[in-house]
Order: structure tokens, then sequence, then C-alpha cells
């Protein structure tokens, strides 16, 4: 039993040093790096704001009709626009984390120009409009989570094998209703946010790559999977929510740039704000394509997993009787 006890101790240390680099790690970690900013202006000026911000900031130095299409197409996070008084100008359809660092960043380089600058905002976004999409994005993992988890416990218990086709019932009905209760969410949190067909779309093609991905690996792993699975969604917060110039280069590349969170959030904050035609909506719809197809290849896929032909169903075992 000491052993046990020992095994059980050493887990419980390993799953918390896990979680602490993939979690806390990346936040307390966070640093800027190159936060993109541009800067609008005569040119020797302008480039004199440029000289300053060492490698936290990455200037561009262009036209102030120029700067505000980079700011559009989120390549960079703020824009300086010099004049009397100068204008800092962010947009609310950029991660919050890298406007507010972009903010304070412009706001003192106007400063120090002399005079306070004038603030202006693109697509003006509420608090809830900043939370929600993250927010949807993390719904829709842990509610299609859980449904492929019950639906693989049940089916367990009942002493049954689940079919591809209940399988694939089961991802599109989960889209469905996860997607009424994220609807139903930003109804409650903001009426002025807008329930589309393009937000709606969205947030259904989200759920729906979450579920088929998840499903199929509970196909092919069983329970198992779960190791995989749950920790992907202490994950998004953390990563997810940070845009990667905060990050730390090891978070930047071993998480970042692959969590399926940031792609759904980022496309989906944009389509909040009126911005649909934004690179992140257009990468966003091709990776959760490629998500949904894969878990549907996974789910769909004639013949049995190493799972199920380890347990079969019920009625194709041997009971033995004994006669007396």
């Amino acid at each position: 039993m000491s052993r046990l006890v020992s095994l059980a101790a050493v887990a419980g240390a390993l799953v918390a040093v896990v979680l602490g680099f993939l979690t806390f790690g990346a936040q307390a970690t966070a640093a800027p790096d190159g936060v993109p900013v541009a800067v609008a202006g005569p040119p020797e000026l302008a480039q004199r704001i440029a000289a300053h911000g060492g490698g936290q900031l990455a200037w561009t130095v262009t036209t102030p009709a120029e700067a505000r299409r980079l700011l559009e197409d989120k390549q960079v996070y703020g824009v300086l626009e010099l004049g009397s008084p100068a204008t800092v100008v962010t947009s609310g359809a950029v991660n919050p984390a890298g406007t507010q660092v972009a903010q304070q960043a412009l706001t003192a380089g106007a400063a120090a120009l002399g005079g306070t600058p004038k603030q202006e905002v693109l697509h003006p976004v509420s608090v809830a409009g900043r939370t929600a999409p993250l927010a949807a994005s993390a719904l829709a993992w842990i509610g299609t989570l859980v449904a492929g988890l019950a639906l693989t416990q049940l089916a367990r218990r009942a002493g049954r094998t689940i079919g591809a086709g209940a399988r694939f019932l089961q991802v599109v009905g989960v889209g469905v209703l996860v997607t009424a209760v994220v609807a139903g969410f930003f109804a409650l949190w903001d009426s002025a946010l807008p329930l589309d067909a393009g937000v709606l779309g969205f947030v259904f093609l989200a759920a729906t790559a979450f579920a088929a991905l998840q499903a199929g690996l509970l196909r092919l792993l069983g329970l198992r999977a779960m190791a995989v699975l749950g920790p992907l969604y202490l994950v998004a917060p953390a990563v997810a929510g940070q845009v990667p110039e905060l990050l730390n280069p090891a978070y930047r590349t071993l998480l970042w740039s692959w969590t399926p969170f940031r792609f759904s959030a980022e496309g989906l904050r944009s389509l909040l704000q009126g911005v649909p035609d934004a690179p992140d909506v257009t990468t966003g719809l091709w990776v959760l394509g490629a998500l949904l197809v894969a878990g549907l290849l996974a789910v769909l896929w004639p013949g049995r997993s190493a799972r199920e032909q380890a347990e079969p169903h019920l009625a194709d075992r041997v009971v033995e009787v004994g006669v007396h």
C-alpha cells in the first residue's frame, strides 16, 4: 500500500508541474517583445518616435491611411498619428491584451512630444464584447467535451459499442445546442452583440469542429483521450487570450502557434466587431474546417478502433453456463 501511496503522490506532483508550465507559466513570463505599432506623420519626427521603445515595440512608419489599413488587418495593434494634438488610434477588433500594451506605449510616446493625445477607437467594444470571443471558444470546447465523455461513459455502462452514426449525430446535435447556449449568453451579456448568420455559423463551425475532434480521439483512445483533451481546456485562457508578442518565445512556439482556441477566438472577435474580411476570419475558417474534416474521418472511417476491439459488444461475448 505504501508503494501505491507514493506513486499516487508522484503522479499528483507531475500533474501540478505540467499544468504549472502550461497555464500559469505563460502568464508569469509574459512580457512585451516586438509589439507591432505604427506611427504616421512627418518622416523625420516619425522616425525619431520610432527610435524609442527598444525591442518591446516594432514600429512601422507610414501614412495615416496605410496605418489604419494595417490596424484593420490586425498587422499592428495601435497607431500614433502625429499632429496638434497627436491621436492614438486603436481597434476593438484587436485582442485586448495587444491593444492595452500598444495604447500605453503610444500614449507615452505622444506625451513625450508635449500635450495629451486624443484617443480614437475603431469598432468600439464593450466589456462583454472583449470577453465573448474567448468565452465562446472555451464554452464550446468544454460543452462538447462533456457531451462526448457522457456518451462514452453511458455506452460503456450499458455494454454497448458506439457506432459511427451515433457519434455523428452527437457531433451535430451538441454543435447546435452549444451554439444556442453561446447565442443566449451573448444576448444576456450585451444585447448589442450581433447574432447574424456569420457569427452563429462561425460558432457552430467551432463547436462541431471541437466535437468531431474529441469524438475521433475518444473513439480511438477511449477515456485515455482525456489526458489530452482535458489539459487543452486549461491552456485556453492563459495562451489563447494573449497576443504572441506578449508570450515567452517557448510558449509562443509550442502552444500558441497551434492551440485551436486562438483560431476560433480571434476569428469570432473580428466577426463580432463587424470585420468579416479580417485575415483571422479566413484563417479560422480553414483551420476549424480542417479540424472538422479530420475529426469526422476518425469518427466515420469504417472498421473498429483498437478500443472497440478490446471491448466487444455484450452480445458478441461468450457466456459460460454451468449445469449442475
